[in-house]
């Protein structure tokens, strides 16, 4: 199900944890939120988080927002008061070898899949960021632009943006040339010239279509059809340094 149960609305000016008191005045919890990080990026993992808050006053995370409206300093304070407060909560990562093998689009839906599969607490209702997702076993409801008015959607975003933004750090270390720990992975002028100068690395995702034209390819279509994945230069999830 994408949509609210019968009966229940939501004021566009509910505020952020509007949607989950909505629903738990209807009955319904507890209620997760899933988000992934790192899907416009061309290296590197996808990452996805899902999160149940408790109601009341305890489930109110100082200064939670979309996380990719905040600076890293702000996910980072987010993301520890995420994980004190959440009821439940996790984080899946999906290879680059993975995202390849599947595409992006069905490893995305794989990723929040898991995410709620592994909730420790299994939740009575789904917030997804955009996007239904099928496959979760209880009612859901797509929000647009979930992150930014879905207060658990938001606090899954900010699990999956922190731990991709601390591995493509890791990730740095050992591809310096990159320069991953600034950019992530997503698609910088810096990180162009990086791929144009050295090629690809090892952790770049081979179905995009600016990775497959620095290593001299072909542009290539799954068994299905589907075309290579596009290449969003400065992609939404993109903030150097934040």
């Amino acid at each position: 199900m994408s949509q609210l149960p019968r009966g229940l609305t939501v004021r566009r000016d509910a505020g952020l944890y509007g949607y989950e008191r909505a629903l738990r005045r209807h009955g319904i919890e507890p209620i997760a939120g899933v988000d992934e990080a790192g899907r416009g990026a061309c290296a590197g993992p996808l990452v996805a988080g899902a999160a149940i808050l408790p109601a009341g006053k305890a489930g109110i995370v100082p200064g939670l927002a979309d996380s990719k409206l905040l600076t890293e300093r702000a996910r980072e304070r987010c993301y520890d008061q995420v994980v004190r407060r959440a009821l439940a909560w996790s984080v899946v990562v999906v290879s680059h070898e993975e995202c390849d093998r599947l595409g992006m689009h069905v490893a995305n839906v794989e990723a929040l899949r898991r995410a709620v599969a592994l909730l420790d607490l299994p939740p009575a209702y789904v917030l997804t960021d955009g996007f239904p997702v099928d496959g979760l076993g209880v009612p859901g409801l797509a929000v647009w632009k979930g992150d930014r008015v879905a207060a658990c959607i938001a606090a899954a975003s900010v699990l999956a943006k922190v731990t991709r933004d601390r591995l493509m750090t890791d990730l740095d270390r050992d591809w310096p040339a990159y320069d991953f720990k600034t950019h992530k992975g997503y698609i910088t002028e810096a990180h162009s010239a990086a791929l144009d100068e050295h090629g690809p690395s090892p952790i770049h995702r081979m179905r995009f279509v600016n990775v497959r034209r620095a290593a001299g390819l072909e542009p290539v279509s799954d068994p299905l059809g589907a075309p290579e994945e596009d290449v969003h230069a400065g992609g939404e999830e993109h903030r150097v340094g934040g």
